[in-house]
């Protein structure tokens, strides 16, 4: 049986595109062997190696309340790092986690998170998974960054925003899903705001390491839906958003089954199935 691994991107709000993703998974009746996730794919990442299905995971995210929305944003007020303190979110996934250590998650998952000071990608595996996540979560002028002992963690998206590399060698089949999105300009306004400018910087160098990872690291299936013009933090459009990866995640089933009956594959909407391992 070949082993796969499942490395699940950064991207905000985006992100919630991975449960149709994993929910595609559980239909093809597959599991991973191991996982990694950055940042939402972190948190994605966590239910799910923790025992979590894909369909329980659209349930418990069309059913967060405006309330528990608005307990998460617990913004800041004398700490100028960051716009939101991460205390409510924390309180959200202690409720909310399957698990709350590594050692007991049903799949092995890698979290990878940033050392500011030290400019190092940190990667997680054992121990407490809600440091782990709230490190790996910390976008910088979003959450005030997050500090284990003497380190300062930010988000791993600067350094390894769809993290192929912590599994690549201990999986037959890679499946790297990025949620990055595409930002376009609208139609009668094509400056962006200053909240746009700072997280479509962001982004702009996210892609950039991306490109550079999957020539490094080949996945077997790549995929990257458009998610147009969805924000960071536009968690309350959850349905829409998920809803808009339909035809993606067709042709990610269509693309996996292939790869795993070992049978040639085309391109389709969204999927990027070129990459291949290198014959030794």
């Amino acid at each position: 049986m070949k082993k796969i691994g499942l490395a699940l991107g950064g991207g905000g709000a985006r992100g919630l595109s991975h449960i149709m993703f994993i929910k595609a998974l559980d239909e093809l009746g597959i599991k991973p062997y191991i996982i990694s996730g950055t940042s939402i794919g972190s948190i994605i990442g966590g239910f799910y190696a923790g025992g979590m299905t894909g369909e329980e995971l659209e349930h418990l995210t069309e059913h967060i309340s405006i309330r528990e929305i608005s307990k998460m944003i617990d913004l800041t007020v004398l700490k100028p790092a960051g716009l939101v303190k991460g205390k409510g979110v924390m309180q959200f996934m202690e409720e909310h986690l399957p698990v709350l250590e590594f050692e007991n998650l049903k799949i092995p998952l890698k979290i990878i998170a940033t050392d500011f000071w030290n400019k190092k990608e940190v990667i997680f595996e054992s121990g407490s998974l809600l440091d782990a996540i709230r490190s790996s979560i910390s976008i910088p002028a979003v959450f005030v960054p997050y500090q284990i002992g003497s380190t300062i963690l930010i988000d791993g998206g600067i350094v390894n925003p769809l993290p192929m590399s912590a599994i690549r060698d201990q999986c037959d089949i890679l499946i790297a899903i990025d949620v990055s999105g595409t930002m376009v300009p609208h139609k009668n306004n094509i400056k962006p705001s200053l909240f746009d400018s700072v997280m479509n910087a962001f982004g702009i160098m996210e892609s950039t390491l991306v490109e550079s990872h999957l020539e490094d690291y080949k996945p077997e299936l790549y995929v990257k839906p458009r998610l147009e013009n969805v924000q960071v933090l536009d968690f309350h459009k959850a349905k829409s958003i998920m809803k808009s990866v339909h035809k993606d995640v067709d042709a990610f089933k269509k693309q996996l089954s292939l790869i795993i009956e070992g049978k040639p594959q085309g391109k389709s909407r969204g999927i990027f199935s070129m990459f291949t391992k290198k014959q030794g």
